[in-house]
């Protein structure tokens, strides 16, 4: 499941050509689906007959091109973010209360904004998705000339899918911009010697600090406890601007400050990416839920699975009472009623689905179904002959007059069969019922065949 079979659904529906028949052999050839399964399968089935270019190909080409672009420009301004929070000049250190808020303080702000998003998502407005750097970023993307931007324009999708596109592009933009931190991270730790400092205004001690820090780091504190800052280096580490000097005891200790690495690395691997993925995965779950229930919710879906499910209802003659004796020609075997099953359900120069829908509008089950004649070879009809026992229900097409091929057939197949219903059908407009003419004709063609095992349906 994905936009791609949700827009190409969307555009089958607004061109379906197929008949009632056709939809309801698909969805007896499907028995037993649930509704959603049944437009997907339905939707690849028929997707070869939209016209190119497909819709759904245009769109998410668009969304896979601006999602590439987003991705490549929150990678880079994630990394020149690092790599201007760790600049080191070498005459003050790096404040690591500036990096902890972008890659602690930042991430938790964000990411229960997303959330309170995600329980906003289905309505059709969303003041917190409408934030989103995302959206803004795509609406300004979409004003570059193109000539996607029609099929854009022109597009009724969900807006519940919309507002999941965007909250699950903003958790993988947000993503890919914390990596582009941790990166900036690791490479400013290999090619300089930083040296890293806490200072802020508060009022708050080296105790309290160090607190706060624990608190931070108990996702990691047990596995990788070198990762928490100690008292004592948050004692050597903390710093108050005055003038253009530093205090000469962190000049002396300043081999040791560059040990806060560690737990820098660790507040972006888990804060910034870790926490964000599960975000990310989140929106993907969320995402995926609301096409599942935009694909129900499609303008003509309902009324495609009604056809699919509902038996066709055939109609009678209003004369029920008279039963065909042609004169002359009356064919002894005949049989006015068709039984529950039968072994083999056979169709000359039918379709696998025309038999089907006969089935099912006649209420009748059979094991095996096979077209013969048509274009069958006569070595595939001697395979089916071969395969033939007990009771077999023999479709024909009334109008059509019986061939010699047929009448070849028929006496292959009686050697076989215990007995053989042949059963003349009209068109379905008229319920499949054959015409007098019609079954007088078949009546007296099964009549000079004289196969005591051949009966006619009338």
């Amino acid at each position: 499941m994905n936009l791609a079979s949700y827009l190409d659904l969307y555009a089958l529906l607004q061109t379906d050509k197929s008949t009632r028949e056709e939809k309801r052999a698909f969805g007896l050839e499907h028995e037993g689906e649930n509704p959603f399964k049944l437009l997907l399968l339905w939707t690849q089935q028929h997707r070869g007959c939209l016209k190119k270019p497909l819709l759904s190909e245009t769109v998410t080409g668009y969304l896979y091109g601006t999602t590439l672009i987003l991705g490549v420009v929150a990678f880079f301004l994630g990394l020149f973010s690092g790599l201007a929070l760790l600049s080191y000049s070498g005459h003050e250190p790096v404040n690591v209360v500036y990096f902890m808020a972008m890659v602690i303080l930042l991430p938790i702000i964000t990411m229960t904004l997303a959330l309170f998003s995600m329980l906003r998502a289905n309505a059709s407005r969303s003041f917190l998705v409408h934030i989103s750097p995302a959206y803004w970023m795509e609406k300004v993307l979409r004003l570059l000339p193109g000539k996607v931007k029609k099929s854009l324009d022109e597009l009724q999708v969900n807006p519940s899918i919309l507002n999941w596109l965007v909250i699950r592009r903003s958790q993988l933009l947000a993503l890919i911009f914390s990596i582009g931190l941790l990166v900036a991270l690791l490479g400013m730790v290999v090619t300089k010697d930083i040296a890293f400092a806490w200072s802020t205004t508060l009022h708050v001690s080296a105790q309290e600090f160090h607190a706060l820090l624990e608190t931070v780091a108990l996702p990691w504190k047990s596995f990788f406890p070198t990762a928490v800052p100690s008292l004592e280096l948050i004692e050597k580490s903390q710093y108050f601007r005055l003038g253009e000097k530093l205090d000469p005891e962190m000049v002396r200790n300043a081999s040791e400050l560059g040990e806060w690495w560690k737990f820098l690395a660790f507040a972006t691997l888990f804060y910034a990416i870790i926490l964000r993925f599960f975000m990310w995965m989140i929106s993907v779950i969320g995402y995926r839920r609301a096409l599942k229930r935009s694909f129900l919710n499609l303008d003509g879906a309902q009324a495609l699975l009604r056809s699919m499910s509902e038996p066709l209802i055939t109609t009678s003659s209003p004369k029920t009472e008279e039963v065909f004796k042609p004169k002359g020609n009356h064919y002894v075997r005949e049989v006015e009623t068709f039984d529950s099953s039968y072994d083999l359900t056979l169709g000359w120069a039918m379709s696998h689905d025309d038999l089907v829908l006969l089935n099912d509008a006649m209420k009748i089950t059979s094991p095996l179904l096979e077209d013969v004649g048509g274009t069958n070879t006569l070595d595939e009809d001697r395979e089916i002959v071969l395969k033939a026992k007990g009771e077999v229900l023999f479709y024909v097409k009334a109008w059509e007059p019986p061939t010699m091929d047929f009448v070849d057939f028929l006496e292959d197949l009686s050697k076989v069969a215990d007995r053989i219903i042949v059963a003349p059908v009209g068109i379905p407009q008229n319920g499949y019922l054959p015409k007098q003419n019609e079954l007088a004709m078949w009546g007296r063609k099964l009549q000079g065949m004289g196969e005591e095992k051949v009966w006619l349906k009338i």
